[in-house]
């Protein structure tokens, strides 16, 4: 088994699909009436497959984001990335090392949602695993 993707609901699809464009997804495909409301499927470049899924009901806008306490994005360059959001009017809070080689950066989307933006040291792999913990 694998994780698929995550469904995260929003309130102004419009408004998220740019947000998370500016980010970096791509909207790969949409699935316009659901009992969830409207799908679009979103991937970031490099990834083979959709990894988020904004869900759209205007009857059921977002009231509440704390069951989510945040989504992680990997990033090759922290310092380019938060320039390039910068340049589309994203604000990234500064740069924090909370490990040896590993830099972070926290943004927050029109709904609230909080994101970490992850740059891993030269050789980590992509993702965590098991070594990080040893």
């Amino acid at each position: 088994m694998r994780m698929l993707h995550l469904g995260l609901r929003v309130t102004d699809l419009e408004r998220s699909l740019a947000f998370y464009t500016a980010l970096g997804y791509a909207e790969l495909g949409r699935v316009p009436e659901t009992d969830f409301g409207s799908l679009t499927m979103l991937q970031l470049p490099d990834d083979p497959f959709v990894s988020l899924e904004l869900v759209h009901d205007p009857a059921r806008p977002v009231k509440d984001v704390s069951a989510v306490n945040h989504l992680v994005v990997q990033t090759d360059d922290l310092d380019a990335t938060i320039a390039d959001l910068a340049a589309k009017g994203i604000t990234a809070e500064p740069p924090t090392e909370p490990g040896p080689g590993i830099r972070t950066s926290w943004l927050t989307d029109p709904d609230g949602y909080r994101i970490e933006l992850v740059q891993w040291p030269l050789g980590h792999p992509a993702g965590m695993t098991a070594a990080d913990f040893a």
